[in-house]
């Protein structure tokens, strides 16, 4: 492994908790930067090299430690918060993004990745969608503070790396799950894999017509190590799972068809969906081709990711 030490941001997130993890195995000393240091502590209890360091990236003071390496995976991720919590959403992703930077500028760090989102790609008017393609964004709807935010920080990282060297790259993620996902998790994988394990009916809130590509957790790990230790700075890296391309529609009748025993069947029910903070309906089929110029692959697709995070939820 090229570092000896990382900083993970947003260690007790999904993503984070499963970097912070995979970082110690790989022998490197791992400061684990959260808010929260007991549900962090909880988490990674019994790794001899992770260091709980106490950092609200919004404000507060910056931890002791000068890693070589930083990933910065902070952020707001739930759709209802999009729309509840807007202005926090914002605060998060730019105030939180500058204030790693700066903390990565001062302490001379070898490499710098920050998650951003296939979101800030907006609405493409063709398919396959690479990292120069880019659509549409309504600022002036509310649910819009996240990809516009997310897309302003990129350009915080672009900036940073121009007038002041900092070594930043920028993973662009799918929706990615995994082992870890919280049993209550609202996403709608989690909805989806929760009907099956109760044997109920999933329950689509929308057509399901929004088509995307998804990514499994370790492959996502993976793909964000890849670019620490090998992408270009101020570059942009799209990280997903281009055979798993499908409507979330389709996805829910694949993962049906997976479980017959549940009993499960898709039903509707369009009641308060404009108050969930879905995405406008879009179709997005990810072009990876510059992530796989790195030397990464996926590993897992659609439905053995979806078992392994169901044998994850059921324990």
């Amino acid at each position: 492994m090229k570092y000896d030490s990382v900083l993970i941001t947003g260690s007790t997130g999904l993503i984070g908790a499963a970097l912070v993890r995979s970082f110690a195995s790989d022998g490197a000393t791992v400061f684990a930067a959260a808010r929260n240091t007991e549900k962090a502590e909880a988490l990674f209890s019994g790794l001899a090299n992770v260091r709980i360091v106490k950092w609200d990236v919004t404000s507060g003071e910056a931890p002791d430690c000068a890693p070589d390496a930083i990933v910065h995976a902070a952020s707001e991720t739930s759709s209802r918060s999009f729309v509840e919590r807007p202005v926090e959403t914002i605060a998060t992703v730019l105030g939180g993004t500058t204030n790693v930077l700066d903390f990565a500028r001062a302490r001379a760090a070898k490499s710098v990745v920050f998650l951003s989102t296939m979101e800030v790609y907006g609405t493409p008017s063709g398919n396959p969608v690479t990292e120069t393609d880019y659509g549409f964004l309504d600022p002036v709807q509310v649910r819009s503070c996240y990809p516009e935010s997310k897309r302003m920080a990129e350009n915080i990282c672009v900036s940073y790396a121009k007038e002041y060297g900092v070594p930043v790259k920028i993973a662009r993620l799918t929706q990615t799950f995994g082992e870890g996902v919280r049993y209550d998790d609202q996403r709608v994988f989690a909805e989806f894999a929760r009907a099956i394990l109760e044997k109920r009916d999933i329950t689509l809130k929308t057509e399901g017509t929004t088509a995307r590509c998804y990514c499994y957790l370790g492959d996502a790990v993976d793909a964000i190590k890849t670019i620490l230790e090998r992408g270009e700075t101020a570059a942009a890296y799209t990280v997903a799972n281009e055979d798993t391309f499908c409507t979330i529609r389709e996805m829910a009748e694949s993962l049906i068809a997976a479980h017959p025993e549940s009993g499960t069947r898709l039903v509707f029910d369009f009641t308060d969906a404009d108050k969930r903070g879905f995405a406008p309906p879009f179709v997005m089929k990810l072009d990876c081709k510059k992530l796989r110029g790195l030397g990464w692959r996926p590993r897992v697709g659609l439905m053995e990711a979806f078992d392994r995070m169901m044998a994850s939820m059921k324990r």
